[in-house]
Parts: structure tokens; sequence; C-alpha cells
């Protein structure tokens, strides 16, 4: 690849919930997954814990009966269209990051865009500031879209 070439850097938005409930950012990584995925785009999504991972993995079954979003955890099959993993690094480039970890992802520069699922609860919203202000200081230009 020729070093003169210019990456365009990720869109990143934050999408803002009126809810707490943990549950629902886990519907919202769904819909947005669900939305990547149709639009072409591979989907990396990085949860927190194994536990979140499962939940997840299972919501994703279940999400839309009508509608089945594929996926596979990271470990399975790295390459699926939608890839649930923890810090792994992904396979796919230029794609989609939904970010459901507290911390910035290691591999920003991986992707075409970036979304992290604000919801109102303390803790999680607190982080949520926080990776706004990173991206900010690394020279991102992050968005805030109301849900």
């Amino acid at each position: 690849m020729d070093s003169s070439v210019q990456l365009t850097p990720p869109r990143v938005e934050f999408y803002v919930l009126g809810s707490a409930a943990a549950q629902d950012r886990l519907r919202a990584a769904c819909q947005l997954a669900g939305k990547g995925w149709r639009a072409g785009l591979p989907v990396f999504i990085r949860c927190t814990d194994d536990a979140q991972l499962t939940s997840l993995d299972e919501l994703l079954w279940h999400f839309r009966g009508e509608a089945f979003i594929p996926h596979n955890r990271h470990a399975d099959n790295p390459t699926a269209p939608v890839v649930l993993g923890l810090e792994e690094t992904p396979e796919a480039r230029q794609g989609l990051l939904i970010n459901l970890h507290s911390q910035l992802c290691q591999h920003l520069q991986g992707f075409s865009r970036i979304i992290e699922i604000v919801s109102q609860e303390p803790q999680q919203l607190a982080a949520c500031r926080e990776n706004f202000r990173l991206y900010r200081q690394k020279g991102y230009d992050p968005r805030r879209v109301e849900l």
C-alpha cells in the first residue's frame, strides 16, 4: 500500500438512549448491526465481557423472527457478517464497530464507522462521556444522535 495515501478517519457517533436499561443497549446494538449488515458493511460488536457477549448472541437469534441477522462469536467464525467479540483484532476492515465496552477499542483505524450506544445508567453514561472526550483528543469528530 502506498504510504502517501491518507485513510479517511472513521465516522464516530454516540447513539443516546432515553433509558438506563442494559437490555435496551443490547436491543439497539441488534438494530444497528442489522442495518449495517443490510447496508453491506462487515460488523464487529465489541462486548464488555463474556456474559454480555452471550446475552447479545442469544438476543440476535431471536431479535426479529422474520429477519435473521447472520452472526458468530469471533472464536467461532471471525469472518461472519456480524462478529461478536471482546478484545480480538477484527478480521474485516473498513466496516462498522459497535462498541459496547466502556473503553475505546485499540483498532479504531480498522473501521469506517464507529457507534457507541449511550444509556442513562450513571456509570455507563460517565464512561461514554469520557470516550467522547478521548475521541476528540485523538482528532476524531464524534457526533451525538438521539434515539
